[in-house]
């Protein structure tokens, strides 16, 4: 038992020892036993700790290492300005977004005569959720899809135009289909300057355009 609790507590260390802050804790655990080899640590620190605490202790060490890890994993890198700014001329002009979800993302269409569009400022949808909804569209709800090839090869949620026919379910047409380059182009304008950013208000809608524009004076300052 005492050799499995010393391993356990080893892995642990080993796992996180990559990590600078991670590192200093250990050595602050480490420091009684610094002049002794490395087995000599095992033996020692399984005789004066129980099993229990050093399983919960080598768990304490190894979760954050591993946060740490899956962060830096997961963190995107900041888009290019360039892409942003590619982005909403898509937005607003080639994909014709505005029409439907308004020139904010906010759902204040552009066109009474157009569909709903929802308001993209308080969308749920993670980024690859965003980039499914543009491809595939929405299906029976009015959203079009932009992919050229979206639902020819089972590429959208494994459906083919035979299957939303025989559901029923009509496919809306895109102002123009987009590269999938376009598409994260229009993702991280999206992400830049519309979701998680609140209301529409005068100071948001001067960073959103980069100036004070015309239609910004709707808004009171």
């Amino acid at each position: 038992m005492r050799l499995h609790v010393a391993r356990t507590f080893e892995s642990a260390r080993a796992r996180c020892e990559a990590n600078l802050k991670v590192r200093t804790t250990l050595t602050m655990i480490r420091a009684s036993y610094v002049t002794l080899p490395r087995d000599s640590w095992r033996t020692t620190v399984s005789s004066r700790f129980s099993p229990r605490f050093v399983a919960a202790l080598s768990l304490a060490i190894a979760l954050p290492c591993m946060a740490v890890s899956l962060t830096k994993a997961q963190a995107p890198d900041a888009p290019d300005p360039a892409d942003i700014a590619a982005g909403m001329r898509i937005f607003r002009s080639k994909a014709d977004c505005q029409t439907c979800h308004g020139w904010a993302g906010d759902g204040r269409k552009m066109d009474t005569q157009m569909p709903d569009g929802a308001n993209l400022r308080t969308t749920r949808l993670n980024r690859n959720g965003i980039i499914t909804a543009i491809k595939c569209g929405r299906p029976g709800r009015e959203m079009p899809a932009f992919d050229r090839l979206a639902y020819s090869d089972g590429r959208c949620n494994n459906l083919k135009l035979a299957d939303l026919q025989s559901k029923g379910l009509e496919l809306t047409e895109p102002a123009s289909t987009l590269q999938p380059r376009e598409i994260e182009q229009v993702v991280d304008f999206l992400y830049a300057k519309v979701i998680g950013k609140g209301p529409m208000n005068h100071a948001t809608c001067v960073e959103f355009w980069g100036s004070d524009v015309e239609a910004c004076k709707e808004f009171p300052q």
